[in-house]
């Protein structure tokens, strides 16, 4: 075996190791930007529901904690 063929399998190896990580870290930023995406364009407006203090949660009706659709 000649000493050239040793001396590029650590540089080889490096370079694999940083590729995954740039990789690893695009798919987390990719990921966490469609998240955001995701809860941006899915905030619903007002819905229909019950006001605070009136479902009992026997009947399977629950109000809302506290509704930012409520007039102030």
């Amino acid at each position: 075996m000649s000493a050239t063929g040793t001396a590029t399998r650590p540089i080889r190896t490096r370079a694999v190791l940083w590729l995954a990580v740039g990789a690893g870290l695009l798919l987390l930023l990719i990921a966490n930007s469609h998240l955001v995406y995701v809860a941006i364009m899915s905030q619903p407006e007002c819905v229909a529901h019950v006001r605070q203090g009136e479902g009992s949660g026997r009947d399977g009706k629950f109000s809302a904690a506290r509704s930012s659709c409520t007039p102030r």
